[in-house]
């Protein structure tokens, strides 16, 4: 069972979690991730130890959490004026980011501290979140759009299962991405 509370904005719990994470951030950059401990954490943040087993449970869980943070979207999906300009344009986005190395360790991290998968889920929310964005601008464009799950079906898990697990057998590139979509969009029955 997940050991998080709710987050208050604004509250001391929001405070805490802002000074753990940045803390993270700035320890991973200055000594590296296989370095990082607790107490090094907690000390950084300025709050104990026992705050961040409290919280998070382990170091494992921290991560997991501050990576889920790291890969939510800062920005909504551009607008190209049109579905598939739009669409192609965030999974060339998505990947890009997915597939870099940070990107890798953020879902790697974001995985490996998610015992009930609601981090999983978080980060399926973020992409959904952005999908249903394109979608509702299309829609409201006047065009022609597939339901917002057909979208996650067929560009989403493709990107993510070569990311994972098959990252040396195809380009994962722009054409890549480009050639997802345009297959989601033009399949018969469309």
């Amino acid at each position: 069972m997940s050991r998080k509370p709710m987050v208050r904005p604004g509250g001391r719990s929001a405070r805490v979690q802002q000074s753990v994470h940045i803390a993270v951030r700035e320890l991973e950059a200055e000594i590296g991730r296989d370095a990082l401990t607790v107490p090094l954490v907690a000390a950084r943040a300025g709050v104990t130890p026992s705050t961040i087993y409290r919280r998070w449970g382990d170091l494992q869980e921290l991560m997991s959490d501050v990576a889920v943070e790291r890969l939510r979207p800062e920005l909504p999906p551009q607008d190209l004026g049109g579905l598939a300009a739009d669409l192609t344009a965030w999974a060339e986005h998505f990947l890009e980011d997915m597939s870099s190395s940070a990107g890798r360790a953020y879902i790697r991290d974001a995985l490996l501290g998610d015992p009930d998968g609601t981090n999983a889920g978080q980060c399926s929310a973020y992409a959904a979140e952005q999908i249903d964005t394109i979608l509702d601008r299309a829609t409201a464009r006047g065009e022609q759009v597939p339901a917002l799950e057909s979208v996650v079906d067929h560009v989403v898990p493709p990107m993510m299962y070569r990311i994972l697990f098959r990252p040396g057998t195809e380009a994962l590139d722009a054409a890549y991405a480009a050639r997802l979509v345009d297959g989601l969009l033009n399949a018969p029955g469309s």
